[in-house]
């Protein structure tokens, strides 16, 4: 069984949530986690459930969030293999038409080709869709990897997380620095992801990241019927 979460993004200078990621997650013994491979879920599947569940939740969504008014975002997860579906790519157009005016930004989960971030940033940016490239700095999502992606799209987000899970942590405000000018090199947006306690947002602070998702301000929240929404404070 797969349902979707979402888990709230702060701008801290503002105090306020500007938008919120869309999370799937697989019931494992009775918990929910992340699945092992989003690739283990067909993409008919996906796409069905896409259509059928996640258009109907990001409605009701951008409804109580007020997406008009409060200029919020909704944020999706795209891997390689769903982002060169012709299917999922009709599937997020169609949530977009159906959203509308709210915001969309596109996470991308696996490093492009040139000819395919080209290839992406042409179609989503006309129907006006955010790239984002997620969890840079770590895997294969490498500076030199990814440079040649970052002229065409639009935000990059640095997980902490992944650092800390990798036994890597004391590498954190040092990698952070790093992307940090390369996002304003770039002229990019910057989420700063595994913000997990006071001594996460300082470091944050310091460092003049603004943007910031994790614990600290609210775990990932089940979301089956548009009532169990993220608290939107700071």
């Amino acid at each position: 069984m797969y349902r979707f979460f979402v888990q709230p993004q702060v701008d801290h200078s503002h105090r306020a949530v500007f938008g919120y990621e869309l999370l799937l997650r697989k019931e494992m013994n009775g918990h929910w986690a992340v699945p092992k491979s989003f690739t283990e879920l067909s993409l008919d599947k996906q796409a069905e459930l896409s259509l059928d569940k996640q258009a109907e939740l990001l409605e009701q969504l951008a409804s109580q969030l007020q997406t008009k008014a409060t200029n919020q975002v909704l944020a999706l997860n795209l891997n390689r293999q769903q982002a060169e579906d012709d299917l999922m790519l009709g599937t997020i157009i169609y949530l977009k038409k159906r959203l509308n005016p709210a915001a969309l930004t596109i996470e991308l989960t696996e490093c492009p080709s040139l000819n395919e971030i080209q290839k992406y940033s042409l179609f989503f940016h006309q129907h006006d869709i955010k790239l984002s490239i997620d969890d840079v700095g770590t895997g294969s999502s490498t500076f030199e990897n990814i440079r040649h992606a970052l002229p065409f799209v639009d935000q990059i987000k640095f997980a902490m997380q992944n650092l800390r899970m990798s036994g890597q942590a004391e590498r954190i405000p040092h990698e952070l620095a790093f992307w940090r000018d390369i996002a304003q090199s770039y002229h990019l947006e910057f989420i700063l992801e595994g913000v997990e306690d006071q001594g996460d947002q300082k470091m944050a602070e310091q460092q003049g990241i603004e943007w910031h998702q994790g614990y600290y301000y609210g775990k990932p929240r089940l979301v089956d019927d548009g009532r169990q929404l993220v608290n939107g404070g700071c």
